[in-house]
């Protein structure tokens, strides 16, 4: 808490390695100039000596994962179709004022549930951006060394070519998919718990999810936990954003202004094809 006020903060440190200080200027330079109603709001920084503090408004519910996974937070409610939709609803908009709307396109490059915060309301707020990358204006792409994290990387990020903001679509069609299975897309604990036989078996969500798409089955996709207590045309419309936004090319994803608008029902979409390399990896 703040001396001064009645502002809960949230202080993250980083550590004093070339590391650090790289993930230090990126997030001071990018999310310091940057107000918006979905984006985490930095108060202030400590750059003294080896200290290297970021000071955040405090989160009251925490990260999406501790609510989707009941991981960091066993107790939290489930939640409802409401709450997530408007919740992927807002990280779109967060994403697309990054990409659209700054003086400098800002490709946050780590979306997942892990950085995607919760406040009060339940309201998100796109967070971390230790390895955010600045494309001028002028540019479409630009060439980095940063990673996320697996199994929310885009293609192209294996193969070393230069990114543009759709690697941040790729990883927020992925986040969709867990927002409406309430699972992780694949699951390590699976593996640990059943032989390698029976895990070959194991079909990883987003292929299954598109398949069945495909099938006119939607009502198996979404959490069991909501009890069959979700909008069938918001979950069809959530299931065909996200299959779009993790094609393997690039130029086949929308744009997160895209998504916003068919997230809102301003904009309809078809039916996505299955991505060739999800499906050729995990069948």
């Amino acid at each position: 808490m703040l001396s001064d006020s009645t502002i809960t903060i949230a202080v993250k440190k980083l550590d004093g390695d070339r590391q650090g200080e790289k993930q230090f200027r990126a997030e001071v330079s990018s999310i310091g100039l940057i107000q918006h109603i979905n984006l985490v709001k930095l108060i202030g920084f400590c750059c003294e000596g080896d200290h290297r503090l970021l000071v955040y408004e405090h989160m009251f519910n925490g990260s999406l994962d501790g609510h989707l996974f009941k991981k960091s937070n066993v107790d939290a409610a489930v939640l409802s179709w409401n709450t997530r939709y408007q919740i992927t609803l807002g990280v779109a908009r967060g994403l697309s004022y990054l990409h659209q709307s700054c003086r400098e396109c800002i490709i946050h490059c780590d979306i997942k549930p892990e950085n995607i915060l919760l406040d009060a309301s339940f309201v998100p707020k796109v967070a971390d951006f230790g390895l955010a990358a600045f494309v001028g204006r002028d540019f479409s792409r630009i060439l980095t060394s940063f990673r996320g994290t697996a199994g929310y990387l885009a293609p192209e990020w294996l193969t070393g070519v230069a990114i543009t903001p759709k690697v941040d679509v790729y990883g927020f069609g992925m986040v969709l998919l867990e927002v409406i299975s309430g699972r992780r897309n694949s699951s390590s604990e699976e593996s640990y718990n059943t032989s390698s036989s029976s895990n070959q078996n194991v079909i990883y969500f987003p292929v299954q999810a598109i398949n069945k798409l495909h099938g006119g089955d939607l009502k198996s996709l979404v959490d069991p936990q909501l009890h069959g207590d979700f909008n069938l045309e918001e979950a069809e419309r959530v299931c065909k954003v996200a299959g779009w936004c993790i094609q393997d090319n690039e130029l086949d994803r929308p744009t997160m202004g895209e998504v916003v608008r068919v997230l809102e029902g301003q904009q309809e979409i078809d039916v996505p094809p299955m991505p060739r390399l999800l499906a050729a990896q995990f069948y």
